[in-house]
């Protein structure tokens, strides 16, 4: 990636994902995403949280408390900490498997990321989970494997799937009608619209950033 990132890492499934960070980019560690980290030999910049994931807060130099009781979830305050910093790209490690509800609060954060003008990846489980807000998404032709496609709200107006197996053409998709689930890629550049509206895009991928 060319853009600065900021990189966060929470408690949840963990690949053990080396990742390449570069002189600009940010590395944030939601509560217990900073477990992983130690074991990487990665120092984040900052670890914040209430740190009920982890038996005592480390000895860290840029340290961030929040109490247990709080509206905003680990991993939206690392968001919020990323946007405030001025970073417009995000990849968030840990914040798949494990509890369905978080998993959820998750998907709900990138979609909170792309309603605000950035670009956020979910990245684990052997997958790529990202938002579309009023824009598009452009996978080159050695991508392979599911691609599912779902309106993440009440509606989705003029979204086009182009030179994926099953193509839409200024289609309006819906909040309760999956016509997007497992799709495929075909081996040629194809691209993923929505003109009005927030989708979820996920794909299969196990070395995404790499």
């Amino acid at each position: 990636m060319k853009e600065k990132v900021c990189y966060i890492v929470g408690a949840g499934s963990f690949d053990n994902t080396v990742f390449n960070v570069q002189k600009d980019d940010c590395v944030i560690a939601a509560d217990g995403g900073y477990k992983y980290l130690e074991k990487l030999n990665i120092n984040p910049d900052l670890l914040l949280g209430d740190f009920d994931s982890l038996d005592e807060i480390p000895i860290h130099p840029n340290i961030i408390k929040h109490p247990k009781q709080k509206d905003d979830t680990d991993m939206m305050l690392a968001v919020k900490t990323g946007l405030e910093l001025g970073y417009k790209c995000f990849v968030i490690y840990g914040g798949l498997g494990g509890r369905l509800d978080h998993t959820m609060a998750n998907i709900q954060t990138i979609t909170h990321l792309s309603r605000q003008g950035a670009k956020a990846y979910l990245v684990g489980e052997g997958i790529v989970i990202t938002a579309v807000t009023n824009g598009k998404i452009e996978f080159d032709s050695s991508k392979n494997g599911v691609v599912s496609i779902f309106c993440n709200g009440s509606y989705a107006k003029g979204v086009y799937l182009k030179n994926l197996k099953y193509e839409l053409n200024n289609a309006t998709l819906t909040s309760d009608i999956p016509i997007g689930v497992s799709n495929e890629f075909i081996g040629k550049d194809s691209t993923v619209t929505v003109n009005d509206g927030t989708l979820v895009v996920m794909w299969s991928e196990n070395n995404f950033g790499t």
